[in-house]
């Protein structure tokens, strides 16, 4: 961390709504300190010209130090933001370390092509890594957000600032040291805590950052869009939020489908930006699938996120919290009928009940709007064509759940949904080979697979002329 400022803020346990810490609070300063180490690095430092196999056997150490410290990164990534601990030990921190191995297997694996020309040329591709990188990642994943950015840019030989949310720095730092003692070298990677409004806009407006990739709020996003066009016209990379469809047709199983209904609505507490919060349900078994949704949502545990019974932690802050209900307000004024939940629940920290809607209508606001809560709207519909419409009815375009057991209904509805990532008869069917990105308000760009190394990369052609060849 490096730190010029000198001023901090409060880092706050969800569960107790208690400080855990006082964390730096970066601004511009630090952000053009940063920037400075990270030219450095990148212009007259090791890591861009490093052979891909070296980059790689960095990264395969940062890897195994992630696996050696999960407990450590899984407590900081609970009591930070809520996170189930015992899910995190099992899914989110393997799956980080996993990661920055699947990256480092690909570093040594970047290469050009070489060009048939149509004259006498010689030509071919280089694929160099773009510069300076600014990564500001969101807090509702802050271990598996900070590698999806971090992994691929690495094994580009890009040099890079990480901007953590404010709400969870903890982790952030934790895998710096992590990545120092991996023999990352200094100016590699650089983490900036602070505010998104101070440290945020200074590195999407920066002269000296080549790219910026952000995950967030499609209202920052295009914040982050306008500081880059502002200053040097940077590349942008945008996962932005979403509201996602999750439509059940009648030829499935009820009892099933109703579980994924639940994990897709509230899992991690309905902080994720894929939640398919609107549960399309065909008509002839509505009822039924409202009869298993009350039946399992009866027992969602909330409570102690150290707790491994648990389901559901605390949202993330109070503002978060204050929003989520309000946006149940919104719903009970808005003409649905609540269905089940609906209130805060205990006495201390930042809980919700597991909340669903029924008789929502899509014009509502409930409907439309990304709550980013253990919020779930359930709406009825008659045909494929119809559902498909109303599907696509929205700003957003980021995922989409698909539940049948034809594969006709399968092949048109997720080829006609608008939406980056179509889950069939699954849901939160996440892989590191599985790239992810959104549609419309939802971003553009792709985090995760191969894709996500190309955004770090630039194509250079090299052209010369060649003389008296036998072919071209």
């Amino acid at each position: 961390m490096i730190e010029v400022t000198r001023k901090t803020f409060e880092t706050i346990d969800p569960r107790t709504e208690e400080v855990i810490a006082r964390i730096a609070e970066g601004e511009k300063e630090d952000v053009d300190l940063a920037v400075k180490a990270a030219r450095e690095a990148f212009d007259h430092g090791p890591w861009p010209r490093l052979p891909g196999c070296e980059r790689r056997r960095i990264m395969l150490k940062f890897a195994d130090l992630i696996d050696e410290n999960i407990e450590e990164l899984a407590v900081l990534d609970t009591i930070d933001g809520g996170k189930l601990y015992s899910l995190c030990k099992i899914i989110d921190i393997p799956a980080a370390a996993e990661t920055i191995r699947y990256y480092a297997g690909a570093a040594d694996k970047i290469h050009g092509a070489t060009l048939k020309m149509s004259r006498d040329l010689q030509a071919y591709t280089l694929h160099e890594p773009v510069g300076v990188v600014g990564h500001i990642i969101p807090w509702n994943f802050p271990s598996q957000m900070f590698v999806m950015k971090v992994g691929p840019a690495l094994a580009a030989g890009c040099t890079m600032l990480v901007k953590p949310a404010e709400q969870t720095p903890l982790s952030a730092l934790y895998y710096a040291h992590l990545a120092k003692l991996a023999g990352i070298p200094d100016g590699v990677l650089n983490v900036i805590t602070g505010y998104g409004s101070t440290a945020g806009a200074a590195i999407s407006s920066h002269m000296d950052i080549d790219k910026v990739s952000f995950t967030g709020s499609t209202e920052v996003g295009r914040l982050i869009m306008q500081g880059a066009a502002a200053s040097n016209l940077k590349s942008v990379s945008l996962e932005l939020g979403g509201k996602s469809p999750f439509i059940v047709f009648d030829d499935v199983d009820v009892d099933k489908v109703a579980d994924l209904a639940l994990q897709g609505s509230f899992y991690n507490k309905g902080e994720i930006c894929v939640a398919g919060t609107r549960i399309f349900v065909q008509e002839g078994i509505y009822d039924k699938f409202l009869n298993k949704l009350e039946e399992k949502v009866k027992r969602w545990v909330v409570g102690d996120p150290f707790n491994p019974n648990v389901h559901q932690g605390p949202q993330v802050n109070k503002q978060q919290y204050d929003k989520i209900l309000s946006y149940i307000e919104h719903g009970k004024n808005g003409g649905a009928t609540l269905f089940s939940g609906g209130k805060p629940a205990g006495q201390k920290g930042y809980y919700i009940e597991p909340t669903i809607f029924t008789d929502v209508t899509d014009d509502m606001t409930i409907a439309k709007e990304e709550i980013f809560g253990p919020v779930m709207s359930v709406l009825k519909f008659k045909t494929v064509e119809e559902v498909i419409k109303r599907a696509n009815a929205t700003k957003y375009g980021l995922a989409a759940g698909i539940m049948t057991n034809d594969l006709n209904t399968a092949n048109t509805v997720s080829r006609s949904i608008r939406a980056g990532v179509i889950w069939i008869n699954c849901y939160f069917a996440f892989d590191k080979d599985l790239p992810y990105g959104g549609y419309k308000m939802s971003g553009f760009e792709r985090d995760m697979g191969l894709e996500a190394l190309n955004k770090y990369l630039q194509v250079k052609s090299v052209a010369t002329p060649i003389q008296n060849s036998p072919w071209l």
